[in-house]
Order: C-alpha cells, then sequence, then structure tokens
C-alpha cells in the first residue's frame, strides 16, 4: 500500500483539477509539460476511465494521472455527470461525460478501477454495452480490483486468463476465468490486476498496450 499512496500524493494536483472541472485541461496541461515522458507522449490517444461513486482512489487517480503525463487524453466517464467520492477516502472525480452519451469509437483503450463502483456499474445496460464494443474491435481493456466484474457480466472474459481482488476470484472462476493470483495478467487486449499495490505494474502495462495500439493503427 505505501506504492500507492506516495504515488497517490504525487499526484495531487490532478486530484484538484478533477475535482474542479472549470481548471481541469490547464491544470493536465501543465502535468504533462514538467514531466520528462512528455517529449514522447501519445498526443491522439484517447483513453475512456469509466467510474462511480464508491471508487478505489488510488485506482482512478494513479493511471489517470500516469497516462495524462504520457501524453494521453483521458475521458472520465460514468453513469452521470458530476462528482462521485471514493469509497476509501474523501477524495472525488469529476465524472465529464454519460456513458449513455458517448461511443466507444472514439476512444483507444479502456481503464475500469476499482472499489464499490463496478458493482452499481456493472448493473447498468449501456455501461456493458460500452465495454463490449471495445471487445469487439480488440481495443486495451484494463480492469483492476472489482473492475473485472464488469467484464465478467458482459460476458467477454470467459476463457481468458485474468486475476482481480481476491474477494472477486470465485466469481471469476465460476464465469470460465483462468484466475490466476498475481499483480497483474495480460492475455491479448485484456490488462488486469488485484489491488493498488500492484497499480505501478497496471499503468505500464496500460500505457505499453496504448502505444502497440498506436502502431498497429499507423501501419
Amino acid at each position: 500500500m505505501k506504492n500507492s499512496l506516495f504515488l497517490l500524493a504525487a499526484l495531487s494536483p490532478l486530484l484538484f483539477a478533477c475535482d474542479n472541472p472549470g481548471t481541469e485541461q490547464a491544470e493536465r496541461k501543465s502535468a504533462v509539460q514538467t514531466t520528462p515522458e512528455a517529449a514522447t507522449a501519445h498526443r491522439h490517444t484517447k483513453v475512456a476511465l469509466l467510474t462511480a461513486e464508491g471508487f478505489q482512489d488510488a485506482e482512478a487517480y494513479m493511471p489517470l494521472g500516469y497516462l495524462t503525463n504520457h501524453g494521453c487524453e483521458v475521458t472520465v466517464i460514468g453513469i452521470e455527470t458530476g462528482k462521485v467520492k471514493a469509497y476509501n477516502s474523501d477524495i472525488t472525480i469529476h465524472i465529464q461525460k454519460k456513458v449513455s452519451d458517448v461511443n466507444a469509437a472514439d476512444f483507444d483503450a479502456l481503464v475500469i478501477p476499482g472499489g464499490k463502483a463496478p458493482a452499481k456499474l456493472r448493473e447498468n445496460s449501456d455501461v456493458i454495452d460500452f465495454v463490449k464494443a471495445f471487445h469487439a474491435k480488440g481495443q486495451p481493456i484494463a480492469a483492476v480490483c472489482h473492475g473485472p466484474q464488469i467484464l465478467i457480466t458482459a460476458g467477454i472474459l470467459t476463457g481468458r486468463n485474468a486475476t482481480g481482488v481476491e474477494g472477486i476470484a470465485d466469481e471469476l472462476k465460476e464465469a470460465g476465468v483462468n484466475y490466476s493470483d498475481e499483480a497483474l495478467v495480460i492475455d491479448n487486449h485484456f490488462i488486469t490486476s488485484r489491488v493498488p499495490d500492484d497499480l505501478p505494474q497496471f499503468v505500464k502495462a496500460i500505457a505499453n498496450a496504448v502505444e502497440k495500439q498506436e502502431r498497429k493503427s499507423s501501419l
């Protein structure tokens, strides 16, 4: 947990920006410009981060910060727009767009943080259709903690190798998933991790998948 807490603290400018959507783009631009990786940023890559009330704070903000600092345009998507609160802290995040108003074709990758949010999201048909659309195109889908529950409901993890928080291990197995208690499991375009301590590997894997997607698209 120490690694995730340290990195979460390092992302405090992004926490402020997403709590204040009017300053969000300026703060993100500043973060990118002051990051060494900006020189090789994924300038044209668009990533959807799907979450809701009860998200796990580090699991949302670490992918958001890491990908933003690498030049990706990250859009936070949920069932309704507005602020939602983490279940494990007072941190909030601003849902920028409703899932019913967006098209998966407009994005290059999908990230699903965990916490209690996936339990709500998996009950929404627009969410499931959105996730299925990414899968149909073979685009990167990254889910951590309870995030894979949404993929189970979408019926797209059967026969795949994946991981998730220990509490959903049985559910994954019952859905026909080859579950592994590993920090990071990658199967084709699926990227899964278990807990906040796995986030350093998780976010790097997402960035690598995005880079491969860019190269594939440029061919």
